[in-house]
């Protein structure tokens, strides 16, 4: 198991090696599509079995990852 952020972690005998939140197999994609949709934080982790502070390091680590993209747009 590897830790890719803070309460963010992959394995690859869980999920297929997708980013979780820690200690469970909640894909942290999951939990930033319910909060995108206009989901409460409160309600998505009491959805999930996980804590306000774990719906935050899904959103954390997507907002990081978002930030090392890069796009190329050629003419």
């Amino acid at each position: 198991m590897v830790e890719l952020s803070p309460g963010i972690t992959v394995d690859p005998a869980v999920r297929f090696g997708k980013p979780v939140i820690r200690g469970t197999r909640v894909p942290a994609e999951t939990i930033v599509a319910r909060v995108a949709a206009g989901v409460a934080i409160k309600v998505v982790a009491e959805e999930y079995g996980i804590t306000p502070s774990d719906v935050y390091n899904a959103l954390n680590y997507a907002a990081r990852r978002l930030a090392e993209e890069q796009i190329w747009i050629t003419a």
